[in-house]
């Protein structure tokens, strides 16, 4: 009898099913949402099988977490492994999901090398948030998104009872940037089970210094460039109204010395747009120890060889691109004509609605994208076409199809279009000393707070809202209706002429917009030039 009792229960033992739930999360886009890692383990061959739309980096976590819990002096079960991640019907990608994996598996069987024992804490785990990448030793590795989880958490927080987030301990900083939610974070897969065994024993993580990531502004400043104050006043117009900006101009005259040195003039970020770049810029993992915080405003410039999907954002699950990474900042495409005309077209809807929307066959992702546009270009093939030293050796259907890589379209949504010439000889040698970006900025950020008054700056300005806010006199009434006919304004560029109008004004303080604003505006217009 006591021999068939031991077989019944080894039967039993065998035909049992141990199941175990744990919260996670996923991306879309820059945000967050939740994800149940369900594990089951049964009886049969021993085998994992990974369900729930997994890529192939989520795939191999099999082999990751089957490591890392061996390892981890801990015994893996020979057993049949059923990983779900819900909702199945959203792909999921990254190693996000390694640890939430090793630790449903661990609450589900709990075996240690000595035999049965609960290993978890069922109630906290239920109530516990996980994410982190595994290592094959059982050390947790950082994970991209950490701040768009913890953001979703807050939110979870008011609605359920959860009791905080554990993550590795590299997005501890990054994750502390967001207040209201507890977060632990762990070195690896033994901490993991340790916190979640004494969680009401153990202090959430408390930043003392968080480090930021700074750019030395002071380091680059106006100052340092001589003369071009055409151009210094087209950028100055630019800052005060986010307008975008071409400049023409033959190699050496300063473009890429004026375009970076934009970033020293522009207000500094509050505190909702420091978290809105740094959450895009934690999801492309350009994040770390000593780059936690994006407090400065970003000025992305990629090359001319970059592809749509490099510049707009794009892949199988899509990746927010460069105009997503200048988000609130600069981007500065040096060498315009030589980008690809393509490329250059698909910015149309990012620099009209600040936001790119990427189509898959499953679902469609929003990426922000409100930024500056600056570009530059040689005004000819050899680049020196207009110049006063050097002599233009190009013909002029060269120098038209040259110029006519940058499309009607694209250059119709450019506020402020200007030729940059070469520095005299007097200027070269000049000692005058330079206007300093701290300067600029002053009348800068008067002219902002006069927007802002307004509800929005000035590139932003909606057809309701131009014809509400940019009230002219009889006298520029005219000068625009002359405008008009001599430059055959579309619909758009008499907006933007509008708005750009409206932007001088501001800055000299002026509620009408007068006849010199507008003529002001109207000479930053080379669509004739380039034509």
């Amino acid at each position: 009898m006591a021999i068939q009792e031991e077989e019944i229960k080894i039967i039993e033992e065998d035909t049992k099913h141990y199941f175990a739930k744990i919260n996670s999360c996923g991306l879309i886009g820059v945000n967050a949402y939740p994800v149940e890692v369900e594990v089951d383990i049964s009886s049969g061959l021993p085998n994992f099988i990974l369900v729930g739309l997994p890529d192939a980096a989520v795939n191999e976590s099999r082999e990751r977490v089957r490591a890392a819990i061996k390892t981890s002096n801990l015994e893996f079960p020979s057993k049949k492994i059923t990983v779900n991640l819900a909702p199945a019907d959203t792909k999921k990608a990254g190693p996000t999901y390694d640890l939430p994996i090793a630790i449903g598996i661990l609450a589900g069987y709990g075996i240690e090398t000595h035999g049965h024992a609960s290993l978890l804490n069922k109630e906290n785990v239920e109530e516990l948030f996980i994410v982190g990448e595994l290592g094959l030793s059982g050390k947790v590795r950082q994970v991209n998104g950490v701040l768009s989880f913890v953001i979703l958490i807050q939110k979870l927080a008011k609605e359920k009872n959860i009791k905080g987030i554990i993550i590795p301990k590299e997005n501890a900083y990054e994750a502390s940037l967001i207040e209201g939610v507890k977060i632990y974070p762990v070195s690896d897969l033994k901490e993991t089970i340790n916190i979640i065994n004494n969680l009401n024993k153990i202090k959430p993580f408390q930043k003392e210094f968080a480090p930021s990531c700074e750019i030395k502004t002071n380091a680059i400043d106006f100052s340092d460039v001589k003369g071009q104050k055409l151009a210094k006043r087209a950028l100055e117009i630019s800052a005060s109204g986010e307008h975008h900006l071409l400049m023409i101009g033959s190699p050496g005259s300063g473009k890429s010395m004026l375009a970076q040195r934009l970033t020293t003039i522009l207000p500094p970020l509050n505190n909702e747009e420091k978290i809105e770049v740094t959450q895009i810029y934690s999801i492309c993992g350009k994040l770390n120890k000593e780059r936690v915080l994006i407090s400065d405003r970003p000025f992305r410039s990629p090359h001319h060889n970059s592809s749509i999907a490099g510049l707009i954002g794009g892949g199988s699950i899509p990746i927010p691109g460069e105009i997503s990474l200048a988000h609130k900042g600069v981007l500065f495409l040096d060498e315009l004509t030589e980008f690809q005309k393509s490329a250059l077209d698909s910015l149309r809807q990012a620099i009209e609605l600040k936001e790119i929307t990427i189509s898959r066959s499953r679902k469609s992702i929003t990426f922000p994208c409100d930024f500056t546009l600056v570009t530059a270009c040689n005004p000819c093939p050899c680049g020196y076409f207009g110049d006063t030293v050097k002599k233009c050796i190009c013909s002029i259907n060269n120098i038209k199809k040259y110029l006519a890589k940058i499309s009607g379209p694209v250059l119709d949504r450019i506020d402020l279009q200007l030729e940059v010439k070469r520095l005299s000889e007097s200027e070269l040698t000049s000692n005058k000393k330079e206007e300093c970006s701290d300067k600029i900025l002053e009348r800068i950020l008067k002219a902002r707070d006069v927007q802002k008054r307004r509800y929005k700056t000035n590139s932003h300005l909606t057809s309701k809202e131009i014809k509400l806010y940019c009230k002219l006199n009889s006298t520029s009434e005219k000068v625009l209706k002359e405008a008009i006919k001599t430059f055959s304004l579309t619909a758009r560029s008499y907006d933007r002429l509008l708005k750009v109008s409206r932007t001088i004004a501001d800055l000299e303080s002026s509620d009408i917009i007068c006849d010199e604003h507008i003529l002001e505006a109207l000479q930053f217009r080379l669509n004739a030039f380039i034509k």
